[in-house]
């Protein structure tokens, strides 16, 4: 598959944004300024980018709780989750679900989840609603790898494909649930194996490169459009940071990291562009001082906003 130039470049700013998201959200953490947790996307941008490219604003995604990446290459506001992320009026839920839940169901962002294979489920149900609707929308389920050994993960996953839903499962095989090892925890190399318990269509790509992630992401998505049922696409990456933001991470080598940063998807993204001419160094430059920009936009929005009022405490919080 041919993959426009311009495809490519908006892949590149977009990981870009998501890089310089996360990063400034770990030093405004360490710094004590974002409550409760963070799980931290830096390493993985090339999955959530390759895929949402291929995703129109009507089309819905489900998250996990490493989601910055996923929101914002779905389209998400930066001001809006900064916000969320202070615990601020202003943000996506009015402060009061932080990191793990943030939610734009107008761009489809079904919301982050902070349970492990919550995800699938509603990916399931989501799909099963366009599927009835008639409409050619596509929900894309993104979850890890220790999700991939959830129960509601094996539910959701035969659920969609007994009905053909429209649903492309998008497995983010970053090597480690927690602190756990993924060959300590489940039996397969390869967890697009466990495709074939469903009858289901899977792939294995290496989720570090933007350009094989967006083709497999392609044809599943437009499978799935055309009423060809669902899809498991595993993407190999692996988070350059712990597991949460403060996690030691003495159960992985440093050579381990080193390694896997030879593979960092955002300079092998800009090398090729390079290379290709399709930007230059002085663009590119442009590129990373614009998100710099917008994301500083982010963290005086969040500064400037109110926190909810006390009165506020149960708005909201349930439902009828």
């Amino acid at each position: 598959m041919s993959i426009p130039n311009e495809k490519l470049v908006q892949a590149c700013t977009t990981m870009i944004k998501i890089r310089t998201f996360e990063e400034r959200a770990a030093k405004e953490f360490a710094a004590g300024r974002i409550p409760g947790f963070v799980h931290l996307y830096v390493g993985e941008e090339a999955v959530a980018t390759g895929v949402c490219a291929n995703l129109r604003d009507s089309d819905y995604i489900t998250s996990t709780h490493r989601g910055h990446g996923h929101l914002i290459a779905k389209g998400g506001d930066v001001k809006r989750m900064m916000a969320e992320l202070f615990g601020k009026k202003t943000g996506y839920c009015k402060g009061k679900g932080g990191s793990m839940h943030i939610a734009d169901l107008d761009l489809g962002i079904m919301g982050a989840n902070g349970i492990v294979g919550g995800g699938p489920p509603l990916a399931a149900g989501a799909a099963f609603a366009c599927q009835y609707r008639g409409t050619d929308d596509v929900v894309v389920c993104f979850f890890g790898d220790g999700a991939a050994n959830q129960g509601t993960t094996a539910e959701g996953m035969n659920l969609a494909a007994c009905w053909k839903l429209p649903v492309v499962f998008v497995n983010e095989n970053n090597c480690y649930g927690i602190s756990c090892r993924l060959d300590k925890a489940t039996c397969v190399t390869d967890i697009a194996d466990k495709a074939a318990a469903y009858d289901m269509p899977a792939v294995t790509v290496d989720g570090n490169d933007v350009t094989a992630v967006y083709e497999a992401a392609a044809e599943a998505i437009g499978k799935a459009r055309k009423g060809g049922g669902p899809t498991l696409i595993e993407c190999k990456t692996y988070r350059h940071r712990g597991h949460f933001e403060g996690d030691p991470t003495t159960y992985r080598e440093p050579e381990e990291l080193a390694e896997w940063k030879t593979k960092d998807p955002i300079p092998r993204l800009e090398k090729k562009l390079l290379e290709m001419g399709a930007l230059t160094q002085a663009q590119v430059d442009e590129i990373k001082k614009t998100a710099a920009k917008e994301v500083d936009g982010a963290v005086a929005f969040a500064e400037q906003s109110p926190f909810p009022a006390p009165s506020e405490v149960t708005e909201d919080v349930y439902t009828l």
